[in-house]
C-alpha cells in the first residue's frame, strides 16, 4: 500500500502520527502531527547522500515518532504541470515502497518554501538559519495543509 488518497487517511491513523516531508535536493524537510492530528511539528532535516542512507534515516525518524502514514509535496509547476522535481518526488516514493509498507499521500506544494520563507522572515530568522530550517518549515505546510483538511472532513 505504498500510495494512498487522503481520504484513505484516517483508517490508517487511529492514535499515530502522520509525516509530511519536503524533499529536495540537498535535504529532507521532515515535519510530524501530534497524535490528535491537529498540529505539524517541524524536525531536523536529513542531509541527502545516497537513497540507501536517506530512507534509512527517513525510516528510523518514522520510528522515533511513531509515524504510521508521510505526506510528501509533490512539486507541481504553476500551470499545472508535473516536471522533473514531480518525477523525481514519485520515484522517490517508489523506491520507499521497495523497503516498508508505510504508506504514502501526495500533496500539491506549490508556494510552501516560499511560504515557510515568509514565516522564517517574520521571526526574524537569520539567512544562515533560514537555510537550515527551510525544508522542515516547508514541510511542516505540506503536513498543515493536510491536517487541516482531514479537520475539515
Amino acid at each position: 500500500m505504498p500510495v494512498v488518497t487522503i481520504e484513505d487517511l484516517p483508517a490508517l491513523l487511529e492514535g499515530a502520527t502522520l509525516a509530511g516531508l519536503d524533499l529536495g535536493t540537498k535535504t529532507i524537510g521532515i515535519a510530524v502531527s501530534d497524535r490528535s492530528l491537529a498540529f505539524a511539528h517541524p524536525r531536523p532535516v536529513i542531509r541527502r547522500r545516497k537513497f540507501g542512507d536517506d530512507a534509512a534515516a527517513l525510516l528510523a525518524a518514522f520510528a522515533k515518532d511513531g509515524v504510521r502514514a508521510a505526506v510528501i509535496g509533490l512539486p507541481i509547476n504553476m500551470d499545472g504541470t508535473e516536471g522533473p522535481r514531480a518525477q523525481a518526488s514519485r520515484a522517490f516514493v517508489r523506491n520507499m515502497a521497495r523497503l516498508s509498507d508505510l504508506p504514502f499521500v501526495f500533496w500539491d506544494e506549490r508556494l510552501s518554501t516560499v511560504a515557510a520563507e515568509r514565516a522564517l522572515l517574520e521571526m526574524d530568522v537569520s539567512r544562515r538559519r533560514r537555510e537550515e530550517r527551510i525544508d522542515s518549515a516547508a514541510a511542516a505546510f505540506i503536513l498543515q495543509g493536510v491536517l487541516d483538511r482531514l479537520r475539515a472532513r
